[in-house]
């Protein structure tokens, strides 16, 4: 990477190294208790080192996202149904390694002490976020797909009881997706223990009853189809995401 494709005198990535180590254990994902950064399969462990960087800024965050063209301006309709003048495409963002991987460290980093064994996102925006966490954790990353409107794990996906879940998402705007991914976590026996964002548009009404972390918010009015002042002035709303 060139020193003109770093953001600001930030590292461009996380410095994280992994090593596999031969121990006595067969379980999938880091057992309850285990330090942060530790992870096994199949009998092989493997200790990951998350950087010692400070935790990125909400400055530095959104500089990632203009950066790369992820903040957008103009006419849209999002995820939710609702319109608005802002809109965030985190894959614009996420596509790049050396921004994932710190944004995935960044949101990580509170939670370092929670004893996450999983990592869950909605598909298909959350899948990235969910790998690059899980990474910085040394957990295992899961997502979560609709199926006839309902959230549900497929491809094989399993939770065991008890199993410590951190659920994540790349922008919360109403909740909507991240409580349906809690509520399936819930439904095969799991324990959410915290949710994540790297940017949170609610605006503040996007509440959990557990511990919650966006690396940015941003303010930006959205509206009902019915009364958006865009629409009313001829405008027409685009969907730039993944559904468009």
């Amino acid at each position: 990477m060139t020193p003109r494709d770093s953001v600001g005198a930030r590292s461009s990535g996380p410095a994280r190294h992994a090593r596999a180590v031969r121990r006595d254990t067969t379980a999938s994902n880091r057992p309850l208790g285990a330090g942060p950064g530790v992870a096994g399969v199949d009998g092989v462990t493997y200790d990951v080192a998350m950087s010692t960087h400070a935790p990125l800024t909400e400055r530095e965050t959104l500089a990632r996202y203009e950066k790369r063209g992820g903040l957008l301006r103009g006419h849209f309709r999002l995820t939710s149904g609702l319109h608005s003048d802002v809109y965030l495409q985190s894959a614009l963002v996420l596509q790049h390694p050396e921004d994932a991987g710190a944004l995935g460290e960044g949101l990580a980093a509170p939670f370092q002490d929670a004893a996450v064994q999983t990592v869950l996102a909605p598909a298909i925006g959350g899948i990235l976020v969910a790998h690059e966490v899980a990474r910085a954790l040394g957990a295992r990353a899961l997502f979560t797909e609709r199926e006839n409107g309902v959230m549900r794990l497929r491809r094989g996906f399993t939770l065991g009881a008890g199993e410590r879940c951190l659920v994540v998402e790349d922008v919360i705007t109403t909740g909507g997706s991240t409580r349906e991914v809690v509520q399936c976590v819930e439904e095969h026996g799991g324990v959410v223990v915290g949710v994540g964002s790297l940017i949170d548009r609610s605006g503040g009404t996007a509440v959990f009853d557990v511990k919650r972390v966006a690396l940015a918010s941003i303010s930006a009015a959205t509206y009902p189809p019915e009364a958006c002042p865009l629409c009313a002035s001829g405008s027409v709303a685009i969907k730039p995401g993944s559904r468009s």
